[in-house]
């Protein structure tokens, strides 16, 4: 994983004249980590900050770029793709520590009831996937986009060479999908996985011949025992 620069937002449990007297001390704890942050380190980060702080709860929020190389499906060139990435970790008193990760991918779809009435092509749109999951232990970043695009109709690319464009245009031909569609795949993907607690599925559509979008949405728990 490869990241540019990240936002972060640290907050903890404390009396507010307390606070001003410890901000300086998230600087010290961001300031003795260099090694790259992935989410075992954030943890140990979190944790850091509570005892530093002797604070009860906090969250700690980061969010990135995401760049992934991708090689394109026809002449193979390779390319970077960037995805939108949240992580959060946090505590509330007397709760155990909860780990969230949430990740924006954007791929390709294509009305099907613009392919059904017309007597050649249809129209497209860019979408927009979110998957936000609270974890019961980690995940890569890249592992969550990796399911939205291969549940959707087709994914998106860095760079494309004419063969791979001809690729693209008639797999999104070829399967066309409604709004609805990829997030009841994805939903069913993210049910099967037991790292993860809770999940939200989301999907826009940014449609290319409508002033307006397209939605859709599900959420649902997960069992910790599959037998369940």
């Amino acid at each position: 994983m490869q990241h540019t620069v990240a936002q972060l937002a640290m907050t903890v449990g404390l009396p507010s004249e307390q606070k001003a007297t410890h901000m300086s001390r998230f600087l010290e704890i961001l300031e003795q980590r260099r090694a790259p942050l992935n989410l075992n380190h954030l943890l140990r980060l979190f944790e850091d900050m509570l005892r530093r702080l002797d604070a009860e709860s906090g969250e700690i929020e980061l969010a990135f770029p995401c760049y992934v190389s991708k090689a394109a499906p026809v002449s193979g060139v390779e390319s970077l793709l960037d995805y939108d990435v949240r992580m959060i970790v946090g505590k509330r008193p007397g709760q155990p520590v909860e780990l969230s990760l949430e990740v924006v991918a954007t791929v390709t779809s294509l009305c099907p009831c613009s392919r059904e009435i017309s007597d050649y092509g249809a129209h497209n749109q860019r979408s927009h996937i979110t998957i936000a999951a609270r974890l019961r232990s980690g995940m890569s970043p890249e592992e969550l986009p990796r399911i939205a695009e291969e549940e959707a109709l087709c994914e998106v690319f860095g760079l494309l060479k004419r063969p791979d464009e001809k690729w693209v245009t008639e797999r999104a031909y070829d399967n066309p999908e409604f709004v609805e569609d990829p997030v009841r795949d994805i939903a069913l993907r993210v049910m099967r996985e037991l790292r993860i607690a809770e999940w939200t599925v989301k999907s826009e559509n940014f449609e290319s011949i409508h002033n307006h979008a397209a939605y859709a949405e599900i959420c649902g728990h997960n069992a910790a025992d599959p037998g369940a």
